[in-house]
């Protein structure tokens, strides 16, 4: 792809522990991600998938190595700085849902708008637009106590994309689903690629799921063993999408401002 990276990972490490007890999850970890794509990330529990998923995330520093995100050094900020971050640029969806039980789906939604400080009615309008994006309008003020396991993580996922992150972050997004409400989660994360051009990073042990990212980053012992791109994406197969952005649309960050974290 044209233009600078997005994410840029260059000598990543992480040790956990000391001396005789160290552990070292992460041993040197060079990654490129522009703008638009979507990566399985894979690999055999231990790999370094998960932590390289936190490092990327914002969630925890390396012990050495370079993070830039769109040009900015991540591991030198200051942990609030990190925090600001991720509340601008990134969004999260988990294997477990993670929804507030006794709380509306349009609340639950509304959670990343609180703690940015939006007034009540753009909170109210951004969820309703998040919800109606995912497929949900119409049950805004159902709690997840009445909604099945694939409605729950679609309302999780307009939780997560309701600040309009530019990068989503999945891990193990499918993990507690059958297998048609996997492909459903799977084809709204394509969808939110194609159509709206989110670089969406998703850790996942299942090949079926990831053949719908467009590249595959496979994590064993600490180091990027392969990284390859997938010709043939499932959601291209199926027609999941009916529209794509084009490449010029969501590739390469040129021109754009550095992120804001003050």
């Amino acid at each position: 792809m044209s233009g600078p990276p997005l994410i840029r990972l260059r000598g990543i490490t992480k040790t956990y522990g000391e001396g005789n007890t160290a552990f070292q999850a992460l041993k040197g970890v060079d990654l490129d991600i522009h703008q638009g794509e979507f990566v399985a990330i894979m690999g055999p529990s231990g790999s370094g998938k998960s932590t390289a998923m936190n490092t990327l995330g914002c969630l925890d520093v390396p012990t050495t190595g370079d993070y830039l995100f769109r040009g900015v050094h991540v591991e030198a900020l200051s942990r609030d700085e990190r925090a600001r971050l991720r509340r601008r640029y990134f969004g999260f969806v988990f294997q477990g849902f993670h929804l507030l039980a006794r709380t509306s789906a349009q609340e639950n939604v509304e959670l990343p708008l609180i703690y940015r400080g939006e007034p009540a009615a753009s909170r109210h309008s951004l969820a309703q637009r998040a919800l109606e994006k995912v497929g949900l309008k119409g049950w805004e003020h159902h709690t997840p106590g009445e909604l099945s396991g694939g409605q729950q993580q679609r309302v999780a996922i307009a939780r997560a994309i309701v600040t309009e992150p530019q990068v989503l972050l999945a891990d193990e997004p499918t993990g507690n689903l059958d297998t048609h409400r996997s492909q459903e989660i799977m084809e709204l994360l394509w969808r939110l690629n194609a159509e709206q051009g989110i670089t969406v990073l998703m850790v996942t042990h299942e090949p079926d799921m990831a053949a719908y990212a467009k590249r595959m980053v496979r994590f064993v012992d600490g180091v990027v063993e392969s990284d390859e791109p997938n010709p043939h994406p499932v959601a291209l197969q199926t027609g999941a999408a009916h529209q794509t952005v084009s490449d010029a649309e969501v590739s390469g960050t040129a021109g754009e401002e550095a992120p804001h974290v003050a």
